[in-house]
């Protein structure tokens, strides 16, 4: 018995800890294009197919397009499809809320991808006394940084 605990234990931070560097890389991926490549990469390594992997790899799609030569407007619209379909199967998945805004904030405003700035601000908002606090420590310091979230929104972030 003790054993299987500890092997449950182990997958459990094991699993984490993997969410953990993909949350740091996605959160450092816009400041140059060398940490936009390493999120890439990092994001292509997770073997996982639980709906937050799947819309850090869809992230991960779109930001491809910012750093190649090739067709961009088809990576654009590949990630964005896959993400969107992600969210429409998990709605009420804050972390999927938060790197859909984060992609729609940061993306070209001629790309037109941005019709739920809104909607995610709101969510994230009004569900963040509900999360883990790994997911709340990760709104938050997104929030410390959103061009989206008011001064007056983030002080209610505690």
């Amino acid at each position: 018995m003790k054993l299987i605990l500890s092997l449950v234990t182990a997958f459990v931070f094991f699993f984490q800890s993997d969410m953990e560097a993909l949350r740091n890389s996605y959160a450092k991926s816009t400041s140059s294009n060398a940490n936009t490549e390493s999120f890439i990469e990092t994001a292509d390594k997770q073997t996982g197919s639980d709906p937050v992997t799947l819309g850090y790899k869809a992230a991960a799609k779109i930001m491809e397009a910012k750093i190649t030569k090739g067709n961009r407007k088809a990576l654009v619209k590949t990630g964005a499809t896959n993400l969107e379909s992600i969210i429409k199967s998990n709605p009420n998945n804050a972390e999927l809320r938060l790197i859909r805004l984060s992609v729609q904030e940061n993306i070209p405003k001629i790309v037109g991808y941005r019709g739920s700035l809104k909607d995610d601000k709101a969510f994230l908002l009004n569900n963040y006394s509900k999360q883990n606090t790994a997911l709340k420590s990760y709104i938050k310091r997104f929030a410390m940084q959103s061009k989206t979230i008011t001064e007056a929104e983030r002080a209610t972030l505690k």
